[in-house]
């Protein structure tokens, strides 16, 4: 049985582990991992370097596959599939926001966004008209045809949130989304993130800062590849 399962949890995790063996000594990269995600939730991976919060996310985000274990995302085992299964499986249900944005230079942001959805086999009119519906979301209607290289590091990001939300993904996983950006742009980056929770989306985020973390709900601290606390953030911050 998975613990505290429910219906209405998008991810359930139990006793995940993660080996790799390098030469004749086994590394434990996370140990017996349980967890349950719920749906239109907001949490935060903290934890030291070599905690184990980056292995996890690419188990989570279909990155990359468990040693052992189960992991199920929206009902459905994930946890032994193929490259290609994996891969449909993040198209489909995960949006990806990182610390270096990964825009592609040469193409605009609508171009950027309306990216995943060349895989979804939309026509090309349907793709920019999704494309430009999430650059409006995020506040970036009247940068739609601007290159990466025109854009700040603020707006930058925006494009990448946008790109992960257009396919209306389950879940949004943010590693360090940002560790490339300066104080007063991180926070204005975060109010975004609280204002998709607050429309019901699903966030996940991996940050090594407090002041970041504590815009989440929950809090899920790792050390040694085991989970130290779980525990629901008292002092979220609001954007």
């Amino acid at each position: 049985m998975f613990l505290d399962a429910q219906v209405n949890a998008v991810i359930e995790l139990e006793n995940i582990r993660k080996e790799y063996v390098m030469g004749a000594e086994k590394i434990y990269a996370l140990r017996s991992i349980s967890l349950v995600i719920e749906r239109g939730d907001y949490v935060a991976f903290m934890g030291p370097s070599g905690s184990g919060k980056s292995t996890l996310m690419n188990i989570l985000g279909c990155l990359d596959t468990p040693s052992s274990g189960t992991y199920r995302l929206n009902g459905a085992d994930v946890s032994n599939l193929s490259d290609a299964r994996l891969a449909a499986v993040r198209n489909k249900e995960i949006g990806f926001v990182f610390q270096t944005f990964n825009l592609l230079p040469r193409m605009t942001a609508l171009e950027n966004v309306a990216m995943p959805l060349i895989y979804a086999g939309l026509s090309k009119r349907k793709r920019m008209e999704k494309a430009e519906a999430a650059l409006k979301s995020v506040g970036l209607g009247d940068r739609m045809h601007h290159k990466p290289n025109e854009l700040s590091g603020g707006q930058r990001q925006r494009v990448a949130v946008a790109r992960a939300l257009v396919n209306h993904p389950s879940i949004i996983l943010a590693d360090e989304p940002t560790g490339n950006l300066d104080t007063k742009t991180s926070y204005e980056i975060m109010a975004l993130f609280d204002e998709l929770y607050a429309k019901g989306h699903t966030i996940i985020l991996v940050t090594h800062e407090e002041d970041i973390a504590r815009y989440a709900r929950r809090i899920v601290r790792l050390r040694d590849g085991s989970i130290e606390s779980d525990e629901i953030n008292p002092t979220r911050r609001v954007g």
